[in-house]
C-alpha cells in the first residue's frame, strides 16, 4: 500500500475545521502508516526466514505481519469515518450532496457505491459528488474523480463535471447528466466529461420529500452506518491519499 501524503491538514476538510480535528484525522491515518510500515517489515523478515530455512520463524512474523496489517485497516476505518463525518456534517452539504475529501481512492469508491444505492433507495434523483479538484495530490492530479466516473460508467449512470471542476453532478435515473430546467442553468448534454453550469446543492425536482435541503443528525447517522463498513474491503489495492 502506498501513500503519497505524510499530511493532510486542512486539505482534508471541506471547511474551516479545528486544529484538534486537523490533529485527530492525522493521528489516525499516521498510526495506519506505521503499522503498514510494520505488516512490510515482517513480511520481509518473513521470506528472508523461509529463504533460510526457519519455517517456525517464517511462520511467527508473517502473522506478526498480518496483525499488523489489521490494526493499519482498523486505523484507516477510523480516519475514513472521522473525515466524512466532518465534511458530511449538518450544515455542511445537502441532502443530495456527498463530499469524499480526505478519502482514499478504495475508501472514496466503496463510499460512493452506497451512497448511491442510499440515495435511490429514498428516491433522489441526482447526487452531486466534491472530489476535489486535486490541487493538494501529486502533479495536481485528480485521483478520485477518475474513480468516480469509473464508478458511474459500471452502474450505467451519466455524469458530468459541473463548473465547480471539483464537482460531478451524477443522473441516478439513468437519463443524461442535464441539470433540472427549473434551477435556471441550462446543460451541455449528458456525455461523460462534459460540463454544465451549476455549482449549487439542492432542491431539485424528483427529490424525495423530507430530504430536501440540509442533511439532519439522524439522517448523518444513518448514512454513516450504511455507507462506511465496506470502505476496506479493497484496501489491499494501491490507496492513494487525494484531494
Amino acid at each position: 500500500m502506498s501513500y503519497e501524503m505524510s499530511h493532510m491538514g486542512p486539505r482534508a476538510f471541506n471547511h474551516e475545521n479545528s486544529s484538534e480535528a486537523e490533529a485527530e484525522y492525522d493521528r489516525l491515518r499516521d498510526l495506519a502508516r506505521q503499522e503498514a510500515n510494520k505488516r512490510g517489515q515482517c513480511f520481509s523478515r518473513s521470506k528472508e526466514a523461509y529463504a533460510s530455512g526457519d519455517g517456525a520463524g517464517a511462520k511467527q512474523l508473517s502473522e506478526e505481519g498480518k496483525a499488523h496489517g489489521r490494526k493499519m485497516e482498523e486505523y484507516n476505518r477510523q480516519a475514513s469515518e472521522f473525515i466524512f463525518r466532518e465534511n458530511n456534517a449538518n450544515g455542511r452539504v445537502e441532502a443530495d450532496t456527498i463530499d469524499l475529501h480526505g478519502q482514499f481512492v478504495e475508501e472514496a469508491e466503496e463510499i460512493l457505491e452506497e451512497r448511491i444505492k442510499y440515495a435511490k433507495a429514498h428516491g433522489q434523483s441526482h447526487l452531486h459528488v466534491i472530489v476535489g479538484k486535486g490541487n493538494h495530490s501529486a502533479n495536481h492530479i485528480q485521483k478520485i474523480k477518475p474513480r468516480v466516473e469509473q464508478v458511474c460508467r459500471e452502474l450505467g449512470l451519466q455524469y458530468a463535471t459541473e463548473d465547480n471542476a471539483g464537482r460531478i453532478y451524477v443522473n441516478l435515473t439513468g437519463g443524461e447528466a442535464i441539470m433540472p430546467p427549473s434551477t435556471g442553468h441550462q446543460g451541455y448534454g449528458g456525455h461523460p466529461g462534459q460540463q454544465h453550469g451549476h455549482q449549487g446543492h439542492g432542491g431539485y425536482p424528483g427529490q424525495q420529500q423530507g430530504h430536501q435541503g440540509q442533511q439532519q443528525p439522524d439522517e448523518l447517522e444513518q448514512l454513516a452506518k450504511r455507507l462506511l463498513p465496506k470502505v476496506l474491503r479493497k484496501l489491499e489495492k494501491a490507496c492513494c491519499v487525494v484531494m
